[in-house]
């Protein structure tokens, strides 16, 4: 027997545009074959297993072609079983493979079954097939909240010590301040003067509002502190699309679309304000990373969202138009608060960390294996 538990991660969220699951996904394949107890660490996509996981990082990945020889082949097939029947296996991303005997599955938010408009048929369909399975199938459930927690303990009949909350972290890179500044100006924008949403552009993260509620303040605000809006292109936007156009055509949005991770840190660095006003979440990474970039933040008064800003973020119904209008004039206007939403995020920030997300998943893996 290896000395420290075998693992096999599935790394399906990993692509060359990381979600905030990507991260966390990639954050895994990086800690964990390091960490002390492990004594191998194997990663799947689909049916396939890879020998590094950054290869699926990489712009139009295939997976490598089959061995050439038959028996090759069966051999490969026999030791990933055999493999497969010791480790524990982990799905970072909702669900785990039927295969697996020794389950970890992470459930980061339930919106799928919360707001199901808000979502594509073919993710529905997914969830409807593996969701519950995966679930009843894993010997662990862990959640990236304690709000997420208690809605699938509140909504399934699950055993509570089978659910684990276990926050995600927080990247502490920053751009040096002359990077920073040079990568905002090819891009026309000067540090601090702008308002920063990173967000997917799907309806649950209500950029629509964000909108609506900027087109309400001041034209010369507008103009001075124009907002900027980046992340991945979604669905059942055409709408919102539209109207972000026209606000572009006005000249106070900027939209980037998915930006690189060095592009990212420079708009975050350099935010006047960060404004989330997403509906529902399971976490709220971007928000958590502008602070900790020393971004005073504003974001929707959703109870996970209140979880995870600790008290370091302004809180608004983000639906209610005229509150969240009157809301960010005040963030970008309130040096007193300003200055108290820096040092409090700061604060808040320092509790999320990778290492201590790995590790405490790492317990959860041990704890299964020795069951």
């Amino acid at each position: 027997m290896p000395d420290g538990i075998e693992i096999a991660l599935c790394i399906n969220a990993l692509g060359p545009r990381l979600t905030g699951i990507g991260r966390y996904c990639l954050e895994l394949a990086r800690r964990v074959p390091a960490a002390d107890g492990i004594a191998d660490v194997r990663f799947f996509r689909g049916p396939h297993w890879l020998p590094d996981p950054a290869a699926a990082l990489a712009e139009n990945w295939r997976p490598d072609g089959l061995h050439r020889w038959r028996w090759r082949r069966k051999l490969a097939a026999l030791q990933q079983r055999k493999f497969c029947r010791r480790a524990v296996a982990h799905g970072p991303n909702f669900f785990i493979p039927e295969w697996a005997e020794r389950g970890v599955v992470t459930v980061h938010d339930l919106s799928v079954f919360l707001y199901p408009e808000t979502h594509p048929p073919e993710r529905i369909r997914a969830f409807e097939r593996d969701f519950l399975r995966s679930v009843d199938q894993a010997a662990a459930i862990v959640t990236d909240s304690e709000t997420i927690r208690q809605e699938l303990l509140s909504l399934y009949a699950i055993p509570a010590e089978k659910v684990t909350a276990i926050p995600l972290g927080v990247d502490p890179a920053v751009l040096a301040p002359e990077l920073a500044a040079a990568e905002l100006a090819a891009l026309g924008l000067e540090p601090g003067g702008y308002t920063l949403c990173i967000s997917t552009f799907e309806p649950r993260k209500r950029i629509d509002c964000l909108l609506a509620a900027y087109a309400r303040l001041d034209p010369a605000i507008r103009q001075r502190v124009p907002l900027v809006l980046a992340g991945a292109s979604g669905w059942r936007n055409d709408t919102l699309l539209a109207a972000i156009a026209e606000a572009e055509s006005q000249g106070w949005v900027r939209k980037l679309n998915y930006v690189d991770n060095r592009t990212l840190q420079a708009l975050y660095s350099g935010a006047r304000l960060f404004a989330y006003p997403s509906a529902y979440e399971g976490f709220g990474l971007p928000p958590i990373e502008a602070m900790a970039h020393g971004v005073p933040t504003v974001v929707s008064d959703t109870a996970c969202l209140a979880e995870t800003t600790r008290g370091a973020a302004r809180l608004v119904d983000t639906a209610d138009e005229l509150a969240f209008a009157d809301a960010l004039a005040d963030a970008l206007a309130d040096d007193v608060w300003r200055a108290e939403a820096r040092a409090q995020g700061r604060k808040v920030v320092a509790g999320y960390d990778w290492d201590s997300c790995v590790a405490r998943t790492i317990n959860v893996y041990q704890k299964v294996a020795a069951a």
